[in-house]
């Protein structure tokens, strides 16, 4: 991201933003996928890591981390918003997932893994996204949704192996 057009955004730009908005909306889109199934979920967490990204710019003090920054913000956006769903954490025992015929059109390896992440439940998806893809250490994850660890862990281990079952099904 350009230094001076952040620097504008701090100044409080609207054409500025508008040009943050436009480079950074499909990125910051891609990271709410991840985490929320639903497109006016993901639109309002968009909306809402906006706000806080132009409100909150005067306190970024290195320009450098501005995307790490912003897609932090829209990671923890998403998972206020999965509190907020009161997303519940499975049972292993009862839990099904439903396999349809859209999960076996078009597979494009990466693509087509994110798009499994769609299957799990909120709850499994969250956690495999803050360890597999985010990096965060089920210590943290746990603080960060009020859990424990070793429920972290189980449900990450859980969200492998449907990954797995999903994957071998459809033959990726």
């Amino acid at each position: 991201m350009e230094r001076e057009l952040l620097i504008e955004c701090q100044r409080g730009s609207r054409s500025a933003q508008r040009k943050v908005y436009e480079k950074m909306a499909g990125k910051l889109y891609a990271v709410c996928r991840r985490y929320l199934k639903n497109d006016e979920d993901i639109e309002e967490v968009l909306a809402d890591t906006f706000y806080k990204i132009f409100t909150k710019i005067t306190q970024l003090q290195d320009l450098n981390t501005f995307e790490g920054w912003a897609r932090k913000i829209a990671v923890n956006e998403c998972l206020q918003k999965l509190r907020a769903v009161k997303a519940q954490f499975i049972s292993m025992d009862d839990h099904f997932i439903e396999t349809s015929e859209t999960l076996s059109e078009s597979i494009s390896f990466e693509k087509d893994i994110l798009n499994l992440l769609n299957f799990l439940p909120e709850g499994c998806r969250a956690i495999f996204n803050l360890f597999a893809i985010e990096g965060y250490p089920h210590k943290e994850i746990a603080s960060m949704l009020s859990i424990s660890e070793g429920t972290s862990k189980s449900q990450l281990n859980f969200a492998r192996k449907k990954l797995q079952e999903l994957l071998v099904n459809q033959n990726i």
